[in-house]
């Protein structure tokens, strides 16, 4: 797609390349001032084992081909602070999510600028946030307590009160049932293993726990397995498109946020 003409730049900026970092696929698009996106949205596979410079390059060579832009936000499938890797369950894993630790790996990702690194290879200032998160600030409403899951290659978990981030927690790796995680019991690896009509009861019953916890106004559901609920949550709940996780990234330069 060619890129826009200086004067349809100009009524329609700032732009914003909004990138979506997953543990199964990388996603991007250039959203302009109004939050549309300027062009199709671009995906290709994560690939294993995945390095912090591995990721980078990854990146750059994906959103070579989209339009100009002036910033960058990026959400990530792991704990983001000050733009800085604490976690990232995903890219620690020799092979992909499920297979063997690496902790060469975890070496590699622990304290890694994730920020700094994006913002020297695409040449544009750079905010990165848990990925969850970004894609809750495309979805809530702004009025209450509001929890976003997503449900992907693993769980995600974001919670706004009256429209502000809260402080990210990891609660997708705190136990669920049968002694294993959120992560472990709604993961995509489990979803293939036990069929859809046993994983959606865990959607159900993972989503009541979540209730009894936070007691939140809403609730909503994205990712890559969002589409694939089936079971009737209430009227508390709504499913949300995966594109809320690029459509979220125009959040993270509003004040505030992170």
């Amino acid at each position: 797609m060619s890129a826009l003409t200086q004067g349809e730049r100009v009524s329609a900026g700032p732009f914003t390349l909004s990138i979506d970092v997953g543990g199964t696929g990388l996603k991007a698009s250039v959203l302009a001032g109004d939050g549309s996106m300027v062009a199709p949205r671009v995906r290709v596979v994560t690939t294993y084992p995945c390095t912090p410079d591995g990721l980078v390059h990854a990146l750059k060579e994906l959103t070579a081909p989209l339009p100009r832009y002036e910033r960058v936000a990026v959400g990530f499938p792991g704990v983001i602070r000050a733009g800085k890797v604490l976690t990232a369950p995903h890219f620690v894993e020799e092979s992909g999510p499920g297979s063997k630790v690496s902790s060469t790996l975890v070496e590699k990702w622990s304290g890694f600028d994730l920020q700094t690194a994006l913002e020297d290879a695409l040449d544009a200032p750079v905010r990165a946030a848990n990925d969850a998160d970004v894609q809750g600030a495309a979805v809530i409403s702004g009025i209450g307590l509001e929890l976003v899951v997503t449900l992907g290659t693993g769980v995600g978990t974001g919670l706004f009160m009256d429209g502000r981030l809260a402080p990210h927690l990891e609660i997708a790796h705190h136990p669920f049932r049968k002694g294993q995680t959120y992560n472990e019991q709604l993961g995509d690896a489990t979803r293939r293993r036990i069929g859809a009509g046993k994983w959606n009861s865990r959607v159900e019953e993972a989503m009541q726990n979540l209730y009894t916890l936070l007691m939140f106004d809403r609730g909503y559901i994205g990712g890559g397995n969002s589409r694939r609920v089936t079971v009737d949550l209430g009227e508390r709940v709504t499913i949300v498109d995966n594109t809320a996780g690029i459509l979220g990234g125009m959040k993270l330069w509003e004040g505030g946020f992170i």
